[in-house]
């Protein structure tokens, strides 16, 4: 059994709750000789300011560039709001995207069929739905540059730049392409192709990427589209391949899908290193409350072992043990407004399943 490093942020506001449950779970697997993970913690956004006065230390990014994964819990707090963009605690994630060149977002989007009178849409709708958001994590307009503010005959102008290379569509629509040979062979690529010469770029390169894999059924589909799709029939989608901000935007309105942004992982890799963490934000307004979902966080975990341990099994097992609670009526506060439980006594009951299973 090889020894894993794991660099850990827990991040701000819920951040350190949910890290304390996926840690409960490293330390069992551990300790039964499953695994052998050494984890060390690092600051990130705004717990970083707090120390630093800077989002991320360059440090801390070569910590985190050195180990073997990073799990990152969450960043962003309403203390530094007012702070110039390079201050702000979400800069520092940005900053660590870019310096891990993590070009590649997993956003797997599915339904524990227990859960689905959760969702807003109606059950035959989200029953058994299984599809995944594949999106290009640094580039787009998030990254591009120029951008600022100027000043035009005395009028205020914020401007940014979305870009995209050739080089850059065409890396992340083959790593869509691996996927959806794994899946059922689909893919719809998101753009704005009618409007934007960004687009139009990223389309063309699809295009062209995808002359070679016959057989494989892609789709192109306006973004706005998209968004309405999504809700009216989500179960036509199988891979969805997207830029940046189309993504951002897509994967969060997905999410409502399984009725709680508190369920979804994801994965954000490299060709070397892969960062997971929950798709939800820090939820100041419950930070320290003990009532935040913590599911999120644990298939993050499980995400890691999937795509950068390849110990599948162990995937399976928490992916598992999460179903079994919420099968045996085992709700945090997000689920069930009445009748919940705190987010330590769900971090307890997954962990005391996956001792069964194991």
């Amino acid at each position: 059994m090889s020894k894993k490093n794991i660099f850990i942020f827990p991040g701000d506001e819920i951040g350190p709750e949910i890290t304390t449950e996926a840690i409960k779970i490293i330390d069992f697997l551990n300790e039964s000789k499953m695994t052998d993970i050494h984890y060390e913690f690092g600051d990130v956004g705004g717990a970083s300011l707090d120390k630093y006065n800077k989002p991320i230390t360059d440090e801390t990014l070569e910590k985190a560039r050195k180990s073997d994964a990073v799990l990152l819990a969450s960043v962003g707090t309403p203390k530094y709001d007012n702070n110039t963009r390079e201050l702000k605690p979400e800069h520092g994630l940005l900053v660590l995207r870019k310096h891990l060149n993590l070009y590649i977002n997993i956003r797997p989007i599915f339904v524990f069929n227990t859960l689905s009178e959760f969702s807003s849409l109606k059950s035959e709708l989200i029953n058994d739905l299984d599809l995944v958001i594949i999106r290009e994590l640094i580039g787009d307009v998030y990254f591009g540059e120029p951008r600022g503010f100027k000043d035009v005959n005395g009028d205020k102008v914020g401007y940014n730049t979305m870009q995209y290379s050739e080089s850059e569509v065409q890396r992340i629509t083959k790593f869509a392409i691996d996927i959806a040979l794994k899946r059922n062979k689909h893919i719809t690529s998101v753009d704005k192709a009618n409007v934007l010469e960004c687009s139009q770029l990223w389309r063309q390169t699809v295009d062209r990427i995808m002359e070679g894999h016959s057989n494989i059924d892609l789709q192109h589909m306006y973004v706005d589209n998209a968004a309405m799709q999504i809700i009216k029939n989500p179960k036509q989608f199988d891979v969805i391949l997207t830029p940046n901000l189309f993504g951002d935007i897509l994967s969060d309105a997905a999410s409502m899908l399984t009725g709680s942004i508190g369920l979804l992982p994801s994965a954000s890799l490299s060709e070397t290193i892969g960062m997971f963490e929950p798709i939800h934000g820090s939820a100041p307004d419950i930070a320290g409350k003990g009532v935040v979902n913590p599911i999120a966080m644990i298939l993050s975990l499980a995400m890691m072992f999937e795509y950068t341990f390849d110990r599948q099994d162990l995937a399976r097992i928490i992916k598992k043990s999460v179903d079994d609670v919420l099968e045996s009526g085992y709700f945090t506060k997000d689920l069930s407004q009445n009748d919940y439980i705190t987010t330590n006594e769900m971090g307890d009951k997954i962990l005391e399943s996956i001792k069964k299973l194991c």
